[in-house]
């Protein structure tokens, strides 16, 4: 098996605003594993909350030595070899993981939905996101994508939720998911706010407050007329025990995660405590947002629009129609290159 890897930056449609930053790009590094003439592809997104960037995803990358396993469906063993380089680098181990995944699918002929034993007809609905912004751009944005979504995900945390969620519904009555991405500081103000935010038609809260506050995350889902999902305050496996009871669910992200490997394991374990499942992203190719799909029939809800935020995209695989996740029946990720220019 031979690894390559090389940068490549994602532009966003629009400029992206959560409560904690703005930006207009993404940094991103693109991977490809050949072997028996056949390509895998993954690749690292790396949003600033990760502390992860193109040179230390790139540095990473060069320690890997997949030339020790002469069969890539050892998955076990080569990712476990990949996870144990470095503590951290999750997107790095993400970008072999979803390669490694791309080519053992090929290989068998078959999409890993179908290795995984899962329905693609049973992929949910994704939401769109709507970045926090000025309520002109906030209308425009809302009537770019309400005829092509069934149901929107509005970034809220600041001192404008209100105002973000009575301008998007001057222009929609969808459904809304909101995520605070910590942002709430107060947790009765923050329970309040969920109050009145179901009343507007919100059926769902993701990461309410700081994930260090865990007994105020945990007050608020006690209370709260809404599920809440933690985002933040989940990155892997071993993170899961300690979340029961002080979230309804999990939003799993293959960038947080490492990957495939890890987000199986993460979505049957949830399930197993009796937790809801969400599949998020990061703003990605659709190589990355197609890896995830391959676990949407398994989610209560998805998020993955990230390939939908860039204007760059390398790839076409999942798509969205009528609102819903339409997963491509073709081996491995069954991703088609786009041409580039």
């Amino acid at each position: 098996m031979e690894l390559r890897f090389f940068p490549y930056e994602l532009q966003l449609r629009h400029t992206f605003t959560v409560a904690s930053y703005s930006r207009t790009t993404t940094p991103d590094v693109q991977v490809e594993i050949t072997y028996d003439g056949f390509t895998g592809h993954g690749e690292a997104s790396m949003p600033p909350y990760l502390g992860q960037t193109v040179e230390s995803v790139c540095a990473f990358l060069g320690k890997v030595d997949l030339g020790q396993f002469s069969d890539p469906f050892q998955l076990e063993d080569i990712l476990g070899y990949v996870d144990s380089i470095s503590p951290g680098d999750t997107a790095a181990k993400a970008a072999v993981d979803i390669a490694l995944h791309d080519l053992v699918g090929q290989l068998l002929g078959q999409p890993w939905w179908r290795i995984w034993g899962l329905d693609a007809a049973k992929a949910p609905s994704t939401t769109f996101t709507i970045g926090i912004d000025t309520p002109e751009v906030v209308r425009e944005k809302t009537r770019e994508c309400a005829g092509q979504f069934n149901i929107l995900k509005v970034k809220v945390g600041l001192d404008n939720d209100m105002e973000m969620i009575r301008t998007i519904r001057e222009v929609t009555d969808l459904p809304l998911a909101v995520d605070a991405n910590q942002g709430w500081k107060d947790r009765q103000a923050a329970l309040d706010e969920i109050f009145w935010l179901r009343d507007m038609g919100v059926v769902m809260v993701e990461q309410p407050m700081a994930k260090e506050r865990l007994d105020d995350n945990a007050w608020i889902t006690e209370r709260s007329p809404l599920p809440v999902y933690a985002d933040e305050a989940v990155q892997r496996l071993r993170d899961i025990p300690a979340l029961k009871g002080a979230y309804n669910g999990i939003n799993i992200k293959l960038m947080k995660c490492t990957g495939m490997r890890e987000a199986w394991r993460m979505a049957a374990y949830a399930r197993a405590e009796g937790m809801k499942v969400m599949l998020g992203c990061m703003t990605e190719t659709s190589c990355a947002v197609t890896a995830a799909a391959q676990l949407a029939p398994l989610a209560d809800f998805a998020d993955l629009d990230g390939n939908l935020l860039i204007s760059n995209d390398r790839f076409e695989g999942m798509v969205v129609r009528g609102g819903k996740i339409v997963l491509p029946d073709r081996p491995g990720l069954g991703l088609l290159p786009l041409r580039q220019g």
